[in-house]
């Protein structure tokens, strides 16, 4: 640490109150963070937050350094048609609806062979659930792309899908996961994980995967050798607490297998999400605020940082911009390039076709950092 951003912590420290000043402190001295100490530093607000941000700063710089780093990918969202009503999910139709559509496997590989030609290196595939789908199409899929690419990366299915192709094909999770590798899956999205509490689940997407279904793919996955993310999405009904529960769990699988390569904050896009431009969902806030963003980020820097040391800052959901101030703020990862992403696009976001290599690079450097 330099000695003006020592100068800096040292007098954020003395401004907030003692109990925070002791948190940060045995945080800064290397112990773990208990659950009911991050409870209380997730609601900080005032002097706290700076406080808080510039220690997240801190350990970020001694768990990674200065470099931030991202990927070249294209993101192929294959079918917005699903037989789950997501309340927060603008992108999905019924399969009667005229705007559904269905890409046939020749169309995704055509996608993502033209990703590989502009520079990829990895594509990013995650779609609805359609009715009567068969079983075996997510691993077809996979044969085919690796078979078309097989030197793509395959970032592919979330834990719903897994599970969904489980059901259909009638294979158990195990097997499942085990044909999709062999057919080529290089790591999976820990998405579908919105807040991993029931209560919550059942408020915003009753019928989804559930959160034992959701540990069962993931811990499944890390077994075998398929190493994925974790997500979670917030500024809906959830509260800090949630946060902090949904994140103690993470670091309990994280010690377990260490099978997460990332945590990838995802804040609500509200603008078109059902639960609240239709008031589905009574108290759904509007995403989150600012000051919740960067707590967000700042937590799991504490949280999860000693064991799973790259979190994300969302330029799709959070913008260029604030994007670069969250790399102050605990993250040193911006995610890809993720030309044509769609679901975010759909909710009402601002940014998510394409942003180049280039433009990642001049936002990294812009901020100090390293690319």
């Amino acid at each position: 640490m330099s000695t003006g951003a020592a100068g800096s912590l040292h007098l954020a420290l003395d401004r907030v109150s003692p109990a925070v000043r002791g948190i940060l402190g045995r945080v800064l001295d290397g112990a773990e963070v208990s659950v009911a100490d991050a409870a209380v530093i997730a609601v900080t607000t005032g002097r706290h937050i700076q406080a808080l941000t510039l220690v997240a700063d801190e350990l970020r710089h001694r768990h990674v350094g200065d470099a931030v780093t991202f990927v070249v990918n294209r993101n192929i969202n294959f079918t917005n048609v699903c037989i789950k009503h997501c309340g927060f999910c603008a992108f999905s139709r019924d399969h009667r609806e005229e705007e559904g559509y269905l890409l046939p496997i020749d169309e995704v590989v055509r996608r993502a062979r033209e990703a590989w030609d502009l520079g990829a290196s990895e594509v990013c595939i995650q779609a609805g659930l359609p009715p009567k789908l068969d079983g075996r199409f997510y691993i077809d899929l996979t044969r085919a792309l690796k078979a078309a690419l097989p030197r793509l990366h395959l970032h592919a299915f979330s834990p719903e899908e897994v599970l969904y192709g489980s059901i259909r094909s009638g294979l158990p999770i195990k097997e499942y996961l085990a044909e999709l590798k062999n057919a080529g899956l290089g790591s999976l999205p820990g998405t579908s994980a919105e807040i991993l509490d029931q209560p919550i689940r059942d408020r915003i997407a009753r019928g989804r995967i559930t959160v034992d279904q959701w540990v069962e793919v993931i811990t499944t996955a890390h077994a075998l050798g398929i190493r994925t993310t974790s997500t979670i999405m917030y500024g809906h009904v959830e509260t800090p607490g949630h946060w902090v529960r949904h994140m103690a769990l993470l670091r309990a699988i994280q010690k377990d297998t260490g099978g997460f390569t990332e945590f990838v904050p995802l804040s609500l896009i509200h603008s078109e999400a059902p639960m609240y431009s239709k008031a589905l969902v009574p108290g759904v806030r509007p995403g989150a605020t600012g000051f919740e963003v960067i707590r967000m980020h700042a937590l799991a820097r504490v949280m999860l940082g000693p064991v799973l040391r790259n979190i994300q800052a969302s330029w799709v959901k959070e913008g260029p911009k604030f994007s670069q101030v969250l790399l102050d703020a605990g993250a040193n990862d911006l995610g890809g390039t993720l030309i044509n992403e769609s679901i975010s696009t759909s909710a009402g976001a601002q940014y998510g076709q394409l942003v180049g290599p280039a433009e990642l690079v001049r936002w990294i450097r812009d901020a100090g950092r390293v690319p």
